[in-house]
């Protein structure tokens, strides 16, 4: 089958980027001929809350693609469209995360030759924090699809709320098993980090709703329990002083570690493997990456109630849940998860659960939208 995919990836960095590269990767493993269209540019410099757009990587998660779209300027659209109608695809997948990509695939999709079928591959449907500008840029070019791939129900019922009627498949987000190379020693990667007892990880970018503040707020009870160190990781996009005051002002200063910085591919291993179990206290969420990163390690994962999340985390089973925004029932969990010693079983049942996860499962449902109609 030719399909053709749009979405960012490398040089671009970050976990929509690693999706498509490693998406298409799958699908040429089926012998699919695929023509991965990506962008030159995503965000204006103004917009862009970070260091760098790019993957500094050492170990870059690449796929062949063609550089095209620059999201400021309408005629790489244009350009992205014609590349897009002259391979003549049977099938047409969107990455699909935020409406600020609307006009541009809006525009692509207007080149869609007849009889190919565009997907869109919806990683949120609306942002976390959207409001109703937000959704109408969306439909501007959700109404395009033919059918929607979605990896939680909260998504699926956004995706509906949309375009009423819509054709959807909920399907797993895959694992980023890519990350675990098998290299990490966990004793080593405790030394070197200054580690020891039980380890807590929080990993990823640093944005509000990802719920961060709550989890310091949990820290005072666990430590009244149990030792323990929080390990933050990942590049702060909100003001990193207020979580810092938080810190000092609960007196767990010496018991949390901060990595500030987005963290290279090759070194992603570190982290998960000096860990115990991972910790999502977020506050809104459609589904997450790190959870799959988390999964990529067999590590369990403590996580709030919200969004998608409850959808992949089986409490009792992987992982902990517990309510949003309630540092204490947060607390509650994490002091049953090392006073119980529940990880070894929970990585036991996520290794069991792996082929659910597999990028084979996604592509199975690719190929099946491709044979319909």
């Amino acid at each position: 089958m030719k399909i053709c995919v749009f979405g960012p990836s490398y040089p671009l960095r970050g976990g929509i980027a690693h999706y498509t590269s490693l998406f298409c990767n799958a699908l040429r493993e089926r012998s699919h001929d695929v023509k991965l269209i990506t962008f030159k540019r995503l965000y204006p410099r103004f917009l862009f809350p970070g260091k760098t757009e790019k993957d500094t990587s050492g170990t870059p998660i690449r796929s062949d693609a063609e550089p095209v779209i620059d999201s400021m300027n309408p005629l790489t659209w244009l350009a992205a469209g014609k590349r897009m109608r002259a391979f003549r695809p049977d099938l047409v997948v969107i990455q699909w995360w935020h409406p600020m990509f609307a006009p541009q695939y809006a525009t692509v999709a207007r080149f869609r030759p007849r009889g190919s079928r565009l997907v869109f591959l919806c990683h949120n449907v609306i942002p976390h924090e959207s409001a109703g500008p937000m959704q109408r840029l969306a439909r501007m070019a959700l109404r395009h699809g033919d059918h929607f791939i979605v990896h939680s129900e909260e998504d699926r019922r956004n995706l509906i709320g949309l375009v009423p009627g819509a054709d959807v498949t909920r399907s797993r987000h895959p694992t980023y098993e890519v990350f675990n190379t098998g290299v990490w020693d966990r004793d080593a990667c405790r030394r070197e980090l200054g580690l020891d007892g039980n380890v807590i990880l929080f990993f990823g970018l640093v944005r509000r709703y990802k719920g961060l503040i709550h989890l310091i707020q949990a820290m005072p009870k666990v430590l009244s329990r149990i030792d323990a160190t929080l390990l933050i990781v990942g590049e702060f996009y909100d003001k990193k002083e207020p979580y810092l005051e938080e810190i000092r002002k609960l007196g767990v200063s010496d018991r949390a570690l901060i990595v500030d910085e987005y963290v290279p591919n090759e070194e992603v291993g570190r982290y998960f493997t000096a860990a115990d179990v991972a910790a999502l206290p977020y506050v809104s969420a459609t589904q997450s990456g790190i959870v799959q990163i988390a999964f990529g390690f067999n590590k369990p994962v403590i996580a709030t109630s919200v969004g998608g999340l409850p959808d992949v985390i089986e409490h009792g089973e992987t992982g902990l849940l517990t309510p949003p925004e309630d540092p204490d029932a947060l607390a509650d969990a994490i002091i049953d998860f090392f006073a119980e010693s529940r990880g070894e079983q929970f990585s036991r049942n996520i290794a069991a659960r792996q082929d659910e996860f597999s990028w084979g499962r996604m592509v199975d449902v690719v190929e099946g939208l491709g044979t319909e109609g």
